[in-house]
Formats: C-alpha cells, sequence, structure tokens
C-alpha cells in the first residue's frame, strides 16, 4: 500500500519569490483598496451639505473639523497598530491577528452603508480596530518569508507595496463613479466588497504560509522575560526609567487640562509605549543590539514627519483640488477622488524602477543603506510642495490652478514615498529584536499615525494660514530635516553595526 505524498507548498516560489508573497500582496491589495477608497470620501463626505448634493446628503462639517477627525482617523487606525502587534506577539501570532482584522474590518465596512449617524462612528471604530490587526502583522509576514541576509527582502517588499498601491488605485479609480452614481455610502459598500474578497483570498492562500505567522506556545512554568507585564514590573524598579516616565504622566495630564481630553489620552498612550521602549532598550544583552534599536528608534522620527507631509494627499491637497483646481480635461471633469489615484498608479509604474535603482548602486559600492533612502526620500518629497506653492501662487494670480501641479507634486511624493516607506518596512525587520518583531512593526504604524495627526493639524493651519504658506513651510522644513539625516548618517550607520553589509 503506498503512502501518499504531502506537497509542502510552503516552499513553492514564483517570479523567484515566495508563492506566500503573492498571497499576502493580494489580501493587502483589497484591504487597501477597502482603506483608501474610504479615506478618498471621507473628508469630502464630512464636508459635503446635508441637502443638495447628487451624491446623496452628507455631514455638513467645515473643513476644519472634517480634517481635524480626518487627523483622528488616520492616526488610530496606525496607532492601533501597536496593541495589534501585542496580540500577535503574545496571544494569537501574526497570521491569526491578520484573520481577526480581516473580519472585522468586513463588519466595519458593512456598517458604513448605513446612513444613520452611530453607524459613521461605529464604522469607522472598527475600521481603526481592523486595520490595527491587520496592518503591523501582513507586513511582518512577508519579512519573515525571507531568511536573513537575502537580498530578495527588500525587492519583496517593493513588489508587496505594489499590492498595496494596485489597491489604492483601483479603490480612487472607481469609487468616485459609484458615488456619483449611487451615493457616498454605495462608495462605502464597495469598499467593504473588496474586503470580503481580501479575506477570502487569505483563506484560500493558508497553504503557501503554513512556516509563517505562527504562534509559539510558551512552556508551562517558564518566566516569559518578554512579557509586556513583565517589562513594567522592571519598570517599577527602574529608578530612572521610572522617574522619566512619572514626568511624562505629568504632562499628559497637562495636556488633558489644557488640550482636550482626546490629546490627554493620546500623550498617555505614547507615555506608556515610551516606557515600553525604555524597557526593551534595558533588558537588551549585547550593545549591538542596543545600538540597533536606538537607530530604529531615530529613524521613526523620519517617518512621523515624512507621513505628516504626504498625508496632505488626503486632506488639504484633497479640499484644494475640491475648489481650486481647474479640473477640466477634453470637455470632462476629473472628478476629485481620481487625482488620489495619481500616486498608486505611479508607484505601480515606478516601484520596480526604484526599487532596481538602489539595488544597483549597492552592488556598484555606492551607498544605499536604507537611512540614506529614507532621508533621501523625505527630500524628494518635500520638493513635491513645491508644484503646490506654484498652484497656490497661480490661484492667487487668476482664481483657479491648473491640475499639472497635481501631477508633479503627486509624482515627486509618491518617488519620496517609494525611497521611504517598504524600506522603512524592510529596516524594522533587520533590526528589531526578534521577539519583539511585530510589537516594533507596530511602533513603525504607529508612527505612521502620528505623522496622519500632524498632516491634520498642519492642514487645519490652513484655514488662517492659507495654502501656500502651508505648502511652502512643508517644503522648507522636509528638505532641513532630510539634510540633517544625511549628514549624521555615518554615526547612525555605525551604530547599526553592519545590518546591510552582508546582504546578497
Amino acid at each position: 500500500m503506498s503512502k501518499t505524498s504531502v506537497v509542502d507548498y510552503s516552499k513553492s516560489n514564483l517570479f523567484g519569490h515566495p508563492t506566500g508573497l503573492f498571497i499576502l500582496f493580494l489580501t493587502e491589495m483589497w484591504e487597501r483598496f477597502s482603506y483608501y477608497g474610504m479615506r478618498a470620501l471621507l473628508v469630502l463626505y464630512m464636508t459635503t451639505e446635508t441637502l443638495g448634493d447628487v451624491r446623496g446628503p452628507g455631514l455638513g462639517w467645515t473643513s476644519q473639523e472634517a480634517l481635524a477627525l480626518y487627523g483622528w482617523y488616520t492616526m488610530l487606525v496606525y496607532v492601533m497598530s501597536i496593541p495589534g502587534g501585542m496580540i500577535a506577539d503574545k496571544l494569537v501570532g501574526q497570521k491569526k491577528a491578520v484573520l481577526l482584522g480581516a473580519i472585522i474590518l468586513c463588519l466595519g465596512h458593512g456598517v458604513l452603508v448605513l446612513t444613520d449617524t452611530w453607524a459613521f462612528y461605529t464604522g469607522l471604530g472598527l475600521v481603526i480596530l481592523g486595520v490595527g490587526l491587520l496592518k503591523p502583522n501582513i507586513s511582518t509576514m512577508v519579512g519573515g518569508l525571507y531568511p536573513q541576509g537575502d537580498i530578495r527582502r527588500d525587492k519583496g517588499f517593493s513588489i508587496f507595496y505594489i499590492g498595496i498601491n494596485t489597491g489604492s488605485l483601483l479603490a480612487t479609480m472607481v469609487i468616485g463613479f459609484v458615488v456619483a452614481q449611487w451615493g457616498w455610502h454605495a462608495g462605502f459598500g464597495l469598499a467593504g466588497i473588496a474586503m470580503v474578497l481580501g479575506l477570502v483570498v487569505y483563506l484560500w492562500g493558508q497553504k503557501y504560509l503554513t512556516h509563517v505567522g505562527n504562534f509559539e506556545v510558551k512552556q508551562a512554568n517558564t518566566v516569559d522575560e518578554s512579557s509586556y507585564g513583565h517589562l513594567f514590573k522592571n519598570l517599577l524598579k527602574s529608578q530612572n526609567q521610572l522617574l522619566f516616565t512619572v514626568i511624562l504622566s505629568g504632562l499628559s495630564i497637562y495636556g488633558w487640562y489644557t488640550l482636550g481630553w482626546g490629546f490627554g489620552l493620546l500623550f498617555f498612550f505614547l507615555t506608556i509605549i515610551t516606557a515600553l521602549m525604555m524597557m526593551i532598550y534595558k533588558e537588551l544583552t549585547s550593545q549591538q543590539d542596543k545600538d540597533r534599536f536606538m537607530v530604529l528608534l531615530l529613524s521613526f522620527i523620519m517617518v512621523i514627519i515624512f507621513w505628516g507631509a504626504f498625508e496632505q494627499a488626503g486632506g488639504l491637497m484633497n479640499l484644494y483640488t475640491d475648489t481650486k483646481t481647474d479640473r477640466m480635461l477634453l470637455g470632462w471633469e476629473v472628478p476629485t477622488v481620481m487625482f488620489q489615484s495619481l500616486n498608486a498608479g505611479f508607484i505601480i509604474l515606478f516601484a520596480t524602477v526604484v526599487a532596481g535603482y538602489w539595488a544597483k548602486r549597492k552592488l556598484k559600492g555606492s551607498e544605499a543603506s536604507s537611512l540614506f533612502k529614507m532621508a533621501t526620500g523625505i527630500i524628494i518629497m518635500g520638493f513635491g510642495f513645491l508644484f503646490m506653492v506654484f498652484a497656490a501662487m497661480e490661484f492667487e494670480k487668476s482664481g483657479t490652478s491648473s491640475m499639472i501641479w497635481l501631477v508633479l507634486a503627486y509624482l515627486f511624493h509618491t518617488i519620496g514615498e517609494l525611497c521611504l516607506s517598504p524600506v522603512a518596512l524592510s529596516f524594522i525587520t533587520k533590526l528589531s529584536p526578534v521577539k519583539y518583531a511585530s510589537l516594533m512593526m507596530g511602533v513603525y504604524f504607529a508612527a505612521t499615525g502620528l505623522g496622519n495627526k500632524v498632516a491634520g493639524i498642519v492642514g487645519e493651519s490652513a484655514s488662517n494660514l492659507g495654502e501656500y504658506s502651508v505648502f511652502l513651510g512643508i517644503l522648507v522644513f522636509t528638505i532641513i530635516i532630510g539634510s540633517l539625516f544625511i549628514m549624521l548618517l555615518k554615526p547612525l550607520k555605525r551604530l547599526t553595526h553592519g545590518a546591510e553589509d552582508n546582504e546578497k
């Protein structure tokens, strides 16, 4: 009697990469369709009057109110990646966390189809929870598909990034037409259908992911030195770290009373995360691990600044496109939402080109470290706002501005994004302590979320300062920050202790 052979799908390859990469690619593609479709509609829906619009009634908010909620929503979507990473690390593993996140996202987008006010807030809340579980863990799984030192990892993240932006492109191309034909909530419903497709793909492709994202069960009667409870327990015994945490808590209370409970809760949350980071740093046993961890945390500064500028796309630039840009093309008025597809379209066109450029530089021995790429990305993205300065100048002279400025701005923003975002994802998987991999990916996305909140605050300031001043300020600030990190490149690279030197 012959034995039945068992096929190990986890070792299968497609186009030189693990087949599991393309399962995660498609899952993320549909999840990003749902997210970016929702993001493109959100500010426009909130600022639409309650009566008289062909797309149906909106909420009738002012632009300042809408940008404030937009900032909180897009921040929380990513900040929730920290508890999402913790849940994966300590309770269910990355694979199950992605599954739970996908299910919650389907529920959230389903609720948003309803027209009641409670459904709007409930749907946003469920989307925040779902993305928090899915986003950091699916990215960590991509890194887990490749062994340490595999040069394909950066390219793998670039391919994965194409999936993200294919979803964004499809959403922003299609949802505008759906909303124009059937109204706002039909657009929200389409986002939900996309998320269901992502869930189906993920469930079908489990056989290609058997070796990645699994939860490691700790042996009974053993102390988990990496548990968060253990870290906080040690915090009570660490005089300097405890003092610093108390000071931050006091500042959080002050922020609560001066800025409101929302900012107070945010500051308390950041205090807890700061305490965790201090204790993780303290418990690392080698100086090499400590140095790498410190560089990783410093790189998050670039992440916050980058997204604080870049995310004007869904807020201030979205409103500028809707109200101050001449959108007529060959007698047809281009829907505002479609301009959001420029970023995704440019990414699909240039992702492999940019990744290949950096790979060739590295093979030639030229500077191509992740830190250099990220700093360069901030500068290139910053130059995109030069064209928005030109747009604002043209509007002041003629009462309208050409759409070509938007196209050029999104082009530069995209090239900058390709230099920073997929590189940062890969960088985290190289430098993070293994037992805190999901948490650190969560901290990265939380930094992205803080950047989103900064974007909302900066966008709100345009009501008083004007678009010209805001765009010019972003241009100058991003170029200064990017240049500063390039000046500090050598000492920062030394602290990585050659983490990227042996890639091949």
